[in-house]
């Protein structure tokens, strides 16, 4: 019987079905990192970590595909092109992802995904006639082109151990395979595949070294394969050492002409049957060979597509990891990027191409490690580094501060390893920084537009209270911060009352689970736009609601609530919109809050949208257009959202679409230009009230084009009426409605 791996339809993955309130989703991945290439008379395609890419050899255009395209896997692995023009793209976690060039549409496989193998990374793609041959971390398995089916699946080989990790397949009549074990090879004779004795295999017993095969090949008729240990051929019985690659491991092979080309981790070697000649050196990390017919030899590596001489790859964060965020005042997005060696400095996108902030760059910037990000009132970008202190970043350049020039001490191990967990601006322009585990327990500064003060935490005596993170400064000037490794011991508060050189006025204290905290490890915090702070815990989110209290009590009682919906999520971040709803990101997916955290609004995650990942890192917003940013661990995703801050007072309304065109009820017309709270009337020309409705609060409101009671209206015009709940300010618009 054959073995068919789950389903005998292979399952269609659709992304179309998002809540209404989210639109234009985006993805941004680094996509350096390319594990398998595939040259067209046109171009070149790549599957990378983060998603997939063309380039056209021609005009050097990009042409990206993730996620939010339809592309569903994210840690591509492997691809391949079939008869019918379409890619066939696999993943590290089995998905395998067709692409339709001339429908420009994608359809997700499923059945390996779904599977129950422990291990589902597809590691090999191999096409012949209407078959796809996949490699797989378990075997290999079969799957028609046209149908999109799978129709066989092979486990077992020979005397191999069941389930072996195939690394590539070559067909030509008989089905060659490179596996951690060995070579299998499909005997002539044999029928049904599945059965292990229709395999001959060969391993050290044949003359193969240990560690398997990774790649198998012909040159001039001559099997090869690539091991651990150098290239070996076969007689048709044994294996032999091939050409002097004693001890070096072989990747890839490509035989063009008379050529054939040999990768390793660090060099590219070329044999023309008489010599063999070293053609590159590398430490890019090549992975794999291809060859374009007019640009040549082109090799996959973690550095882009090695073409021409040169590394190439689309434009894109340098990254995919997104830390910490802020959007400044133009609506340019910052993101730092990691600690220690993870750091590659910062990147900014500016809603269309990415620039990136390193060291090789900007030398100022000293470091790659920046963890910590935040934008100012007056659009300077404050980045805090994992050991070098922090950097400004304005127009004018950039400014680096540390131990040498502000007399901040660092770790006690090295004074002169400063790390900045932490920005805030106060009301009047100053901004405040955590320094995380300092050696004299000063771990917050206040620099002023003409000094810099310093706060020893008055806590210092007990472990773990230097470690601090998680900056913000409430209406009152009180500064909370998170305490211990990764917030673990509760909430801190510190209020100097403006004196910063006088500590015998200062109010400080913390809080814990004792005081209704429903955890002490602490991850995010957040003022909302009635000044409550929002506490994102290992259990859920916390509200303190009488924030004043901690400056009007030696022993302030606390009002603590939270919210019930999320009460198991640990709260990665947290970040508050135009209409004061929150948006929490946790290890499972994206959660929308109503303002006062009673209702879950939205839930979005892998399944149901285009986020690249379940685990979300960071958040942030862009107030003036409602899109959100999410960092997750496979990258960054943003959406469109309606919350966008109102104007100060009405000068026009942009209402779209106009006319609306009515044919099944489901379309929306949007009124843009409101101000905070605005109250909104449809009358019909003769001045008849057709529908009344609140804004949610910020700069749009929608219309479904249904009268009060829900039923659609007629083709007509009519007036629309915005006005402020007072009545002091009015605005009007006309939109037609047609009705099909």
């Amino acid at each position: 019987m054959k073995n068919i791996i789950s389903l005998s339809v292979a399952l269609i993955i659709s992304v179309s079905s998002f809540p209404q309130q989210q639109s234009n989703w985006q993805n941004y991945a680094d996509m350096k990192s390319v594990k398998d290439i595939a040259a067209t008379s046109t171009g070149i395609w790549s599957a990378a970590q983060g998603g997939a890419y063309f380039y056209n050899t021609s005009d050097s255009i990009f042409n990206t595909y993730s996620k939010s395209d339809g592309l569903n896997g994210t840690e591509l692995t492997a691809i391949g092109i079939d008869n019918y023009n379409k890619i066939w793209f696999g993943s590290a976690s089995g998905l395998i992802d067709v692409y339709d060039p001339q429908a420009n549409s994608f359809r997700s496989i499923l059945d390996i995904y779904n599977s129950d193998k422990t291990s589902k990374k597809i590691n090999d793609i191999t096409i012949s006639g209407d078959t796809i041959y996949v490699a797989t971390d378990f075997g290999i398995s079969l799957i028609d082109s046209k149908s999109y089916l799978f129709y066989d699946t092979y486990f077992k080989f020979g005397s191999f151990t069941s389930n072996i990790k195939v690394n590539n397949i070559l067909f030509t009549n008989l089905i060659y395979a490179s596996t951690e074990s060995g070579v299998v090879i499909q005997k002539a004779e044999a029928t049904n595949l599945s059965a292990p004795e229709s395999w001959n295999v060969f391993d050290q017993a044949s003359g193969l070294p240990t560690g398997g095969s990774n790649v198998i090949g012909f040159y001039s008729s001559t099997l090869i394969a690539g091991t651990n240990s150098g290239l070996y051929s076969f007689n048709g019985s044994t294996w032999q050492q091939y050409l002097n690659l004693t001890g070096i491991k072989i990747i890839d092979l490509l035989s063009i002409g008379n050529t054939l080309y040999i990768l390793s981790p660090s060099k590219i070697y070329s044999y023309d049957g008489t010599n063999l000649s070293e053609v590159w050196t590398t430490s890019s990390q090549p992975a794999k060979l291809s060859y374009h017919q007019s640009a040549g030899l082109i090799v996959a590596t973690k550095l882009g597509i090695y073409v021409n001489d040169n590394f190439i790859y689309p434009n894109g964060p340098a990254a995919n990891q997104f830390p910490n965020m802020t959007v400044d005042r133009e609506g340019n997005l910052w993101s730092a990027s990691g600690k220690d060696v993870t750091g590659v400095g910062v990147y900014k996108y500016n809603r269309s191409e990415w620039e990136i902030y390193d060291v090789q760059h900007y030398p100022e910037l000293f470091t790659n490690a920046y963890y910590s990000i935040f934008s100012s009132s007056d659009n300077s970008i404050y980045a805090g580094s994992w050991g070098q202190g922090f950097s400004k970043i304005t127009n004018n350049g950039i400014t680096r501060f540390h131990s040498g020039n502000t007399g901040m001490i660092g770790i006690p191990n090295n004074l002169d390893f400063i790390v900045i967990t932490g920005f805030a601006e106060d009301s009047k322009g100053n901004i405040w920084v955590l320094n995380l585990n300092a050696a004299d327990s000063k771990s917050l500064y206040v620099f002023t537009s003409d000094s810099m003060y310093s706060f020893r935490n008055p806590l210092e005596q007990h472990s773990g209270f230097t470690e601090v993170e998680n900056l913000v400064i409430d209406q009152y000037g009180t500064k909370w911060y998170t305490m211990g490794n990764e917030g673990s011991l509760g909430l801190f508060y510190f209020n100097e009352k403006g004196t910063y050189e006088d500590p015998t006025d200062d109010v400080y204290g913390y809080i814990t689970t004792n005081k209704g905290l429903t955890s002490n490890a602490i991850y995010s915090l957040a003022i909302d736009r009635r000044g409550d702070l929002w506490v994102g815990t290992s259990l859920g989110v916390n509200i303190i609601t009488n924030l004043n209290t901690v400056l009007t009590s030696s022993n302030p009682q606390i009002k603590i609530t939270s919210a019930f919906s999320v009460r198991q999520q640990t709260i990665n971040a947290l970040v508050v919109d135009p209409l004061n709803q929150k948006w929490l990101g946790t290890n499972q997916g994206l959660f929308l809050l109503s303002t006062d955290g009673a209702q879950l609004l939205a839930t979005l995650d892998t399944k149901n949208s285009p986020l690249l990942s379940d685990q979300i890192e960071s958040l942030a917003i862009d107030e003036e257009t409602g899109t959100v940013y999410v960092g997750t661990a496979s990258g960054l995703t943003s959406f469109d959202t309606p919350s966008i801050l109102p104007v100060e007072t009405f000068n026009g309304l942009n209402i779209y679409p106009n006319p609306l065109v009515i044919s099944d009820g489901n379309k929306l017309v949007t009124i843009d230009g409101l101000i905070r709270n605005t109250d909104i009337k449809i009358v019909t020309v003769s001045g008849k009230l057709i529908r009344e409705f609140s804004s949610p609060g910020g700069r749009t409101a929608f219309w479904d084009g249904r009268d009060d009671d829900g039923n659609l209206v007629s083709s007509g015009v009519y007036i629309i009426i915005a006005f402020d709940q007072e009545g002091n300010s009015v605005e009007t618009g006309k939109i037609a409605v047609l009705r099909e």
